[in-house]
Parts: structure tokens; C-alpha cells; sequence
């Protein structure tokens, strides 16, 4: 009993980080069904693989829902979603193909480097923590940008979230409208990574809840509570102010490096 309502909380705190900060629940889910999966003793060979797969099945539908929430309240911008979601769905294909060729700790690794490179950068760098000037993004950006987004984010399972937002954030672009397009820039590679892994995973892993890669148990629960929180943040949760939001942004990356690697 106490683990299910431990996978409905960290749902529920899924679908709130989906609305608030367009994570479409990867960074949440990867490191929470990586230590169940571990802890648990069965398949803790596998567990990164199936942590990935089984955050790509829960953002198809989070992201999906989320896209609908935020375009009725006039926050997602055309402009910052085409032409960049075909690129990233083009890489997302190559992402998950190659993640099927590397070893689970090699995932788990790349993961951990990969939060590290973007907490120091949205630190670091100018441009995020402090709005810049409005500016198009380029064609080596879209072209380029793009489909290594797609790449990445398949391959690790968090939908491409921590890389779309402070790149439209670099742009001019208010955190709203960020997070806001991050969650239909996710959904193809959310469709592309679920439907690879649980095709690529079919023989890897054995069990009743398990298609593919895929643990249909926790996916199920997760969504459930996902919509749940969905719900709670965009009805009760007040508005933040557009700098203190980026910093929160940058503080869940944290909280979230560090749930990795312990």
C-alpha cells in the first residue's frame, strides 16, 4: 500500500511540474522509476532502460494534456513551436535506436552529466535567469538545434524540456511561454521513444506489468495522478513572477541531479 501511494505522490508531483515548468514529467519519473525498479531487485540491470521507456509512455499523455490546458489559456506562441518540433522529432528516432546500443549505467551517466551541463549553463551563461531581448531563432538553431534535442531527450527519457526552454528563454521569450511550448515539443519524442522501447525492449524484460520496456503498472498510476496534478496546478497554484520562476526552473534541476545520483 505504501508504495502506491508513493507512485500516485511522485504522479501527482509529475503532472504539477508538467504545467509549471513543461517537463512532461521525464526529469520527475526517470529518477523515481530507476530507484524502484532498482530496489525492488527485479530487472536492476535494466532499470535505467525502463525508466527511460516508462517516462516516455507518461509524457504522451501529460505533455499531450498539458498542451491542451495551455493553449486554451493563450500561452503557447506558433512561433516557438514549428518548424522545431519535426527536427526534434526526426532526432528523437536516432536517440532512442542508439539508447537500445548502450549500457544501463552508460544511461544512467549521461543523465547525470547531462542535468550538470544545464544547471551550470542556466547559472552561468547569460540569458536565463534574466530575460534577454526577443530575437527569431536561426536556422543553424532549428536545423542543427533541433535534432540533437530530439536525440538527447529520447535517448534519456525527459522529453527535451531542460533543453527547449532555455533555449526559448535565450530568445526573449517570458518563462510562461517557455515552459508553455515545451510540452508539445515533447510529444513527438515521447511517441517515438515509447513505441521504439517497448517494440526494441519485447524479450529484455519479463513480467505481467511489463510491455516492452514499459512497467504498465507504474505508467498506469502515474497517469492517473499526473492528470490530477495537472488539474491542482493550473486551478489552485497562483501565478509566478517571471524571474522567480526561472530560478525555481533551475532549483527542481537540482533537486532532481541529486535525486539521480543518491
Amino acid at each position: 500500500m505504501a508504495d502506491i501511494l508513493l507512485v500516485l505522490f511522485t504522479g501527482f508531483l509529475t503532472g504539477m511540474t508538467t504545467i509549471l515548468f513543461g517537463f512532461g514529467g521525464g526529469f520527475v519519473v526517470v529518477p523515481f522509476v530507476y530507484h524502484v525498479v532498482s530496489a525492488s531487485g527485479n530487472h536492476a540491470d535494466q532499470a535505467m532502460h525502463i525508466a527511460v521507456a516508462t517516462s516516455a509512455a507518461v509524457m504522451i499523455l501529460n505533455a499531450s494534456y498539458a498542451s491542451v490546458t495551455q493553449w486554451r489559456s493563450g500561452n503557447i506562441l506558433r512561433e516557438t513551436i514549428t518548424p522545431l518540433i519535426f527536427y526534434i522529432g526526426a532526432g528523437a528516432v536516432i536517440g532512442a535506436f542508439a539508447a537500445m546500443q548502450l549500457a544501463d549505467t552508460t544511461i544512467r551517466g549521461l543523465f547525470i552529466l547531462y542535468m550538470v551541463v544545464t544547471i551550470a549553463d542556466c547559472l552561468l551563461r547569460k540569458g536565463f535567469l534574466t530575460k534577454p531581448a526577443k530575437t527569431a531563432l536561426s536556422r543553424t538553431t532549428v536545423w542543427v538545434g533541433g535534432p540533437l534535442i530530439g536525440v538527447i531527450a529520447a535517448m534519456l527519457g525527459v522529453g527535451g524540456s531542460v533543453m527547449t526552454v532555455p533555449l526559448l528563454r535565450r530568445q526573449g521569450y517570458d518563462m510562461k511561454h517557455c515552459v508553455s511550448a515545451a510540452n508539445p515539443l515533447s510529444i513527438p519524442v515521447a511517441v517515438v521513444a515509447t513505441v521504439l522501447y517497448s517494440y526494441l525492449g519485447m524479450g529484455k524484460v519479463s513480467g505481467p506489468h511489463y510491455f516492452g520496456y514499459v512497467n504498465l503498472l507504474i505508467l498506469g498510476l502515474l497517469l492517473v495522478a499526473g492528470i490530477a496534478g495537472i488539474v491542482f496546478a493550473k486551478r489552485v497554484l497562483p501565478r509566478v513572477d517571471d524571474r522567480l520562476h526561472a530560478r525555481i526552473y533551475v532549483l527542481l534541476l537540482v533537486v532532481v541531479l541529486i535525486a539521480i545520483c543518491l
